[in-house]
């Protein structure tokens, strides 16, 4: 049998409308021969919402319970969404993350699977059923329930595809991956194909269309995504993997990411094992810490910089405050007004002088660069947030409208 999962975003279920609207879409996919497993968000704002109630109560919640909490936003949707199925006269059942079984590690908020228990969901689908899971939530060993981080029902639909061997769709607010935010630059254009590698650079790098991770189990376990609208029936995105894109560009697209802070620690004795000791007190605490910058020495000290995402810097700055006493440096400084601005193209593996004719674009529009970051596909620039949609702007006339394409077997 031919196995689907179509997974619907939250502004796809963000009303009794669009739920049905999402309902009409799984109902096409089955009368079309398909076998559909369906993976749901919570409704649109229902997850701030239960952030904001934790928030009243404590500025930084018990990470189990805040778990607890959350996982209940995908619970009602999957509800919803399976009675909107049965009303068109279709069998559905739906199905917390517990019940699949999808088990995750104990990280609370941030848990990653482990494995998939889909032998349930098969034999819901031999007898006719239309599984409707709840995105976003898993299940540790021991029965504790987690959530996957914000997104996460993205990577619940990829990984439900991957242990059952089928495409997967995603269904979203927008008709597809773009080579820029189209509120930022009217003039983008939707991007037909993108490899796995081109849509994991741009999801860590601030593209909000898929979860970071979801990618990555993509490329693993080579799942096809279709990346499309909830509201239009036109084509979307296809991500696939890289021997399947026909066409290469140098820069397939520009993000910007605004949800970071840069933490300074001023005055740091430059000996062996200091950054040693103030990242894997950050580890610990498992935040994820992005750009690094260290200054030259003088005078046997050094200022050591580093990007966080906002929603981490609190917990971080804390952190670095307490080494920081601990290490003997001067001051720690926090700037949440930071921006980074990046370009992404598996041409760029090809295609000399890329950097610098980035440089010199957001040099010529007078926007600073506070640190720098590349990979093979891609270079990232830290900015002032106030040039955050200049810069995008003018790196998207410079490299995508007045850009250059490369045909396979062109490349040297």
């Amino acid at each position: 049998m031919e196995i689907l999962v179509q997974k619907f975003g939250g502004t796809s279920v963000g009303s009794i409308e669009r739920i049905e609207n999402a309902a009409k879409r799984v109902v096409k996919a089955v009368n079309a021969g398909k076998k559909v497993v369906v993976v749901s968000s919570a409704m649109a704002g229902e997850t701030d919402n239960l952030i904001e109630l934790a928030k009243k109560i404590s500025e930084f919640p018990n990470e189990r319970e805040m778990d607890m909490l959350l996982a209940t936003g995908e619970q009602k949707a999957v509800a919803l969404l399976s009675m909107a199925i049965r009303k068109l006269g279709y069998p559905a059942v739906s199905l917390c993350g517990w019940q699949i079984p999808i088990v995750t590690d104990s990280i609370h908020t941030k848990a990653r699977i482990k494995r998939i228990g889909i032998q349930r969901l098969k034999n819901y689908l031999k007898e006719g059923y239309i599984p409707v899971v709840a995105g976003f939530q898993g299940v540790t060993e021991d029965w504790e329930i987690t959530t996957l981080g914000r997104g996460g029902s993205d990577t619940t639909a990829v990984a439900l595809a991957a242990a059952l061997s089928a495409n997967c769709e995603i269904y979203t607010d927008v008709p597809g991956v773009f080579t820029a935010d189209p509120r930022i630059v009217p003039s983008a254009k939707k991007i037909p194909f993108i490899s796995y590698e081109e849509m994991l650079e741009l999801s860590s790098l601030g593209a909000k269309v898929m979860q970071i991770r979801s990618v990555e189990f993509a490329a693993k376990y080579r799942v096809r995504i279709h990346v499309r609208s909830s509201f239009k029936e036109e084509e979307g995105t296809w991500i696939l993997p890289e021997d399947e894109i026909m066409e290469k560009v140098v820069v397939r697209g520009i993000t910007v990411d605004t949800k970071e802070s840069r933490i300074t620690v001023v005055r740091v004795p430059d000996r062996p094992g200091i950054a040693a000791r103030l990242f894997k007190a950050l580890g610990e605490a498992h935040i994820v810490v992005d750009m690094i910058v260290q200054n030259v020495s003088h005078e046997g000290f050094t200022d050591m910089s580093f990007t966080v995402s906002k929603g981490d810097a609190p917990r971080a700055e804390e952190i670095v405050r307490r080494v920081s006493t601990e290490i003997g440096a001067k001051e720690v400084v926090r700037d949440d007004k930071v921006a980074k601005v990046s370009i992404v193209g598996l041409g760029m593996r090809s295609s000399y002088g890329t950097a610098a004719k980035m440089f010199e674009v957001l040099s010529k529009n007078g926007i600073n660069i506070m640190a720098i970051s590349t990979s093979e596909i891609k270079i990232s620039c830290l900015i002032d947030e106030k040039y955050a949609e200049l810069a995008v702007r003018a790196l998207h006339e410079a490299f995508v409208e007045n850009g250059e394409e490369l045909k396979i077997g062109e490349e040297g």
